[in-house]
């Protein structure tokens, strides 16, 4: 892992993944764009204006995000309906591409998964905040802002799954640093041109190839969660000294402000 973390070995995949080649279903999984509108009521479709939609979507992250110590600002209301208008459908969001390599189960339960990604370009931003939720949730929306045209082409990029933060830990993988780095896969039709950030901290980095062992687990991440998934992989790995022992990725497939978040651990195994 290079730069502090900012750049690994790999990318992202599915919960459940039932391709070799990385296209996998969500059906399962909580959407990007249904997120917001659970639970706001019903409304005429036909008579709410832009802007309407715009506070009201706003006003719901907002709500949620309040209860993880999180201010969304209100120049985030035109990223939110980009995103959510954009990504009506399931079809829309583009999975990242990887090749199951081998899956270890016991009595029908998927203990984990291992998976080889290809090099390819990723969005990073780098975040510290007093927990991790909140690294992770202001992390999202300046990637949100660049995702939703703040951008050299000006145009909205597209939503991928998932959304992944490097973490690094102590040797004993008992403490998670402050430092979080958030990160977005270009989606294919930007991979040989990623278009420039307008956010000077959002950096584009080529990510190598890599080998991760991935276990999924659902709900909040936090410090506590995400050190007890990690010893919880560690246990269920045949070999967990082959894999990097003070960083790993978390993957997120749902809005990182949701409450039944569906996640993944990665350890990523050494080069």
């Amino acid at each position: 892992m290079d730069r502090g973390g900012c750049q690994l070995n790999g990318g992202g995949g599915g919960p459940e993944s039932e391709s070799e080649n990385g296209m996998i279903t969500l059906e399962d999984l909580e959407s990007f764009s249904e997120d917001p509108l659970s639970g706001t009521g019903s409304l005429d479709e036909n008579t709410e204006t832009m802007e309407e939609g715009e506070d009201r979507l706003l006003h719901y992250w907002q709500d949620v995000a309040r209860g993880h110590q999180v201010e969304v600002p209100q120049d985030m209301a035109e990223p939110i309906q980009q995103l959510t208008s954009n990504d009506e459908g399931r079809s829309n969001r583009e999975c990242v591409p990887f090749n199951r390599l081998t899956r270890k189960e016991k009595c029908n339960e998927l203990l984990y998964e291992k998976r080889s990604y290809e090099k390819a370009h990723w969005a990073c931003i780098t975040v510290r905040e007093e927990t991790y939720e909140q690294s992770i949730c202001y992390g999202f929306m300046r990637l949100m802002r660049y995702i939703c045209k703040q951008n050299s082409t000006g145009d909205y990029l597209g939503m991928s799954l998932p959304i992944v933060t490097i973490i690094h830990t102590d040797e004993k993988q008992s403490l998670i640093s402050r430092d979080v780095t958030v990160a977005y896969y270009l989606p294919a039709a930007h991979q040989s041109q990623p278009p420039q950030p307008t956010d000077n901290d959002i950096l584009i980095e080529i990510w190598p190839a890599a080998v991760v062992y991935t276990r999924r687990f659902t709900g909040p991440t936090n410090e506590v969660t995400i050190i007890n998934q990690i010893h919880a992989l560690a246990e269920v790995l045949d070999s967990p000294g082959e894999c990097v022992n003070d960083s790993f990725i978390v993957a997120g497939y749902t809005n990182p402000a949701h409450v039944n978040r569906q996640n993944e651990i990665w350890f990523m195994e050494r080069r």
